[in-house]
């Protein structure tokens, strides 16, 4: 299987989602966004997408001139019936594409915290607990787009992820996240660690590997079942 991956800034990598792929035996390919080079794949080549988070909002056209583009490469998958997963910035995208508001949360929100499972039967949320412990680090939220369902909330954020057509995932949290990954976002992003109800500290944020350990095996049963309800729809 081809997966493709936008990435939008150096410091929001796939993850953990680049372990599974290489267990599985997939093949993993990237357009660096900010990079001068970056150039969109061919679509007709790809047999999935995934969008990755980033610190600019989905409206900051005039600042990242390539978020056009991805956009409507976004709208073009979709019309393709290729799978999609979008993460944080990625979701948003996603849900922008489909038509739902983007807009800023009622406040950020920044660090471990739990988020509810509501649709556990929908595959392939059938696999998470039905509460687990998540990074989130995001200040914009999006409306349900038409046709989706809300598959999990969190206290500060009524819309945490949604599945669309049982093979296009919006998740507003990180599910990916290694400890590396934790420690980049900190050091590119420190600036928002401002005191908040609901934005933890660094001390706070680091020194979560057994929580990781757990997400990453969630991960992978997570984009199994993602990958064969894919395959069925």
């Amino acid at each position: 299987m081809h997966i493709h991956y936008f990435q939008h800034v150096p410091f929001e990598t796939p993850g953990m989602i680049a372990d599974w792929a290489e267990r599985r035996g997939h093949v993993m390919t990237g357009t660096h966004f900010y990079k001068p080079d970056a150039a969109l794949p061919e679509i007709g080549q790809i047999d999935r997408l995934m969008i990755m988070g980033g610190p600019m909002n989905i409206y900051e056209d005039a600042a990242f001139p390539w978020l056009r583009d991805e956009k409507q490469f976004i709208k073009n998958t979709l019309d393709r019936h290729i799978p999609i997963l979008g993460i944080c910035l990625g979701a948003q995208l996603l849900a922008d594409s489909l038509g739902a508001r983007v807009y800023p949360g009622r406040e950020k929100e920044i660090g471990w915290f739990p988020v509810t499972i509501h649709a556990a039967q929908e595959s392939p949320f059938r696999v998470l607990p039905d509460q687990l412990n998540v990074l989130h680090w995001h200040s914009d939220t999006f409306a349900l787009p038409e046709g989706a369902r809300r598959t999990a909330s969190s206290k500060v954020t009524v819309n945490q992820a949604f599945v669309f057509r049982q093979n296009v995932i919006g998740l507003q949290f990180h599910l990916e996240v290694a400890d590396a990954n934790v420690r980049r976002l900190i050091r590119h992003s420190q600036d928002e660690l401002v005191p908040g109800p609901h934005i933890q500290t660094e001390a706070e944020l680091l020194g979560k590997q057994e929580t990781i350990d757990k997400n990453r095996r969630l991960l992978f049963q997570f984009l199994d079942a993602w990958s064969a309800a894919a395959d069925r729809d």
